[in-house]
């Protein structure tokens, strides 16, 4: 949910203390056009920019639309000032949501070249203040938001297994997590995968394994019901096909958030 607040502070830093470039009288209209092709984001956030300056949004496209060059994703119009004003803020942020969510699209239509069931997910390396907005666009491009936040998923990563070893990690934040709170273990050889199912992982991530080294260890899980095998580090759109047809249930990627360029868009008024 987007509030009051952050479209406050969103404009702000742009508007700044005294702003003479957008002090045109009269009223406009606007629309915000796609320069390539893609798949759109960010609308929500736009839109209420818009609504916060009092400028109407009469017309939207859907996140997750797949959209070409010249297609018009969004139509405002009111006191040209304060369409103006928005212009940017809502720009960049769709600009920066729509280039996630086609960065998504692509990775998951390369994932289900080899398998229909594998999710792709995004992880916690977000923009701070746009975190929200960043697995939002994940998930119109068709991927999995992961864990929003430490609250909803205890990982158990390299930094713990090296304070406390690999199973009293596990047994330490399984006695202080919530029966409803999943525990996911990072390990990093094939022999510890097995390792941390027995010792009570809900899911194993396969941290920086090659392909084949996941296989080995997607089928060294594969006694263990009801364990998800989750494969991360260092996975590219060109890679995804090759560790999609290991058997892993998820593979996260980093790269769908901080990597994704923006989609070029434009925003036009008084046409």
């Amino acid at each position: 949910m987007i509030t009051d607040a952050q479209v406050e502070r969103w404009l702000r830093e742009d508007i700044g203390h005294h702003d003479v470039t957008n002090d045109v009288p009269g009223e406009t209209t606007g629309r915000l056009v796609a320069k390539e092709s893609g798949v759109v984001a960010g609308l929500e956030a736009a839109t209420a920019v818009f609504d916060y300056l009092g400028v109407d949004v009469t017309d939207s496209l859907e996140d997750g639309t797949a959209i070409e060059r010249g297609d018009e994703l969004l139509r405002v119009e009111g006191a040209a000032r304060e369409v103006l004003r928005g212009e940017r803020v809502a720009v960049n942020l769709a600009g920066h949501a729509s280039g996630i969510a086609t960065r998504t699209r692509r990775v998951v239509d390369a994932a289900r070249v080899e398998s229909d069931d594998v999710r792709i997910a995004a992880t916690r390396k977000t923009t701070p203040g746009l975190r929200g907005l960043e697995k939002r666009a994940v998930v119109a491009g068709g991927g999995d938001t992961h864990r929003l936040n430490l609250s909803q998923m205890v990982m158990v990563k390299d930094n713990h297994i090296a304070e406390m070893g690999l199973e009293n990690a596990i047994a330490h934040f399984r006695e202080r997590a919530s029966f409803a709170t999943k525990i996911d273990v990072e390990v990093e050889s094939v022999v510890d995968a097995p390792r941390a199912a027995a010792a009570g992982a809900d899911v194993v991530l396969l941290d920086n394994m090659t392909p084949a080294q996941t296989r080995e260890a997607v089928e060294a899980l594969a006694s263990y019901e009801g364990v998800l095998a989750e494969a991360s580090g260092g996975i590219t759109l060109e890679g995804v096909a090759e560790y999609a047809a290991t058997g892993v249930d998820v593979i996260s990627m980093g790269s769908l958030t901080h990597s994704a360029p923006s989609l070029d868009l434009s925003f036009r008024t008084g046409e």
